[in-house]
């Protein structure tokens, strides 16, 4: 099944090889991403949100101890 690009959104990649999977994305955005139990990496659910969620993934950013989520700017 392919995700459907929202009309307003903002995309977000996660860095694997930076990723240890302390969760603070996931406490912040739970409909976002997720860590399944012995994963050594979060997993995206979306890899894009709505501009409404801007706020709060930009905080996702800023909250990640090894800076492993980046918000992508672009089409």
């Amino acid at each position: 099944m392919t995700e459907k690009p929202l009309a307003h959104s903002v995309h977000l990649a996660v860095d694997a090889q930076r990723c240890h999977s302390f969760g603070l994305c996931v406490a912040l955005l739970p409909h976002v991403f997720v860590v399944p139990p012995g994963s050594p990496t979060v997993i995206l659910l979306k890899t894009s949100v709505d501009e409404r969620d801007r706020a709060d993934l930009e905080e996702v950013v800023r909250q990640c101890p090894t800076q492993a989520i980046s918000i992508v700017e672009g089409p």
